[in-house]
């Protein structure tokens, strides 16, 4: 994938949501079908051949890169959501916000019958990295191996791969 036409087809927004912040909203990348594909496919061929089961996408730009690569692979998608999104019994893990706490959740049976399922966790971006941790402990409590947590965008400066590292082993497509 060329980094350089990656991230020039990220919109940049100066001040988004509050002054000092450069939001990169993606929506730009995503309506790129050249891009998109590109992208979709060097994830595809990075996974091809690491037996993977399942691909867990976080709420909720991971459920758009996280179908479009279990597709591709021919393996099943799972959604982690956000505290009472989701319709069957759950499992839950909390993390720490910037002023707070928040929860993610995930079906009890999202890998069903496959014992040691061979997942991977994807989101558009890793930042400080507490919802992306939430997510790998939300895999492992269902006996699961998370093989690798991957993102499109890693905001260097804020330490979240590092954290989550500690964890799983980690991808990023690009460091920002």
């Amino acid at each position: 994938m060329d980094s350089k036409k990656l991230i020039d087809s990220i919109r940049k927004i100066p001040d988004y949501p509050k002054p000092g912040i450069l939001f990169y909203d993606i929506t730009t990348m995503i309506g790129n079908k050249e891009v998109f594909c590109e992208l979709i496919q060097s994830l595809a061929e990075r996974y091809k051949n690491r037996e993977i089961d399942f691909i867990a996408g976080i709420e909720s730009r991971g459920f758009i890169f996280g179908s479009a690569l279990a597709y591709t692979l021919g393996v099943g998608f799972v959604p982690i959501r956000k505290k009472g999104k989701l319709p069957f019994t759950t499992v839950s893990e909390k993390y720490s916000l910037e002023y707070g706490f928040d929860e993610v959740e995930i079906h009890i049976d999202a890998f069903g019958d496959k014992k040691n399922a061979r997942v991977v966790l994807i989101d558009d971006l890793i930042a400080t990295g507490g919802t992306a941790q939430a997510g790998v402990k939300l895999i492992q409590t269902l006996g699961a191996q998370c093989v690798e947590a991957v993102f499109i965008l890693h905001l260097c400066e804020l330490g979240g791969k590092a954290k989550l590292q500690e964890l799983c082993d980690v991808h990023c497509v690009l460091d920002i």
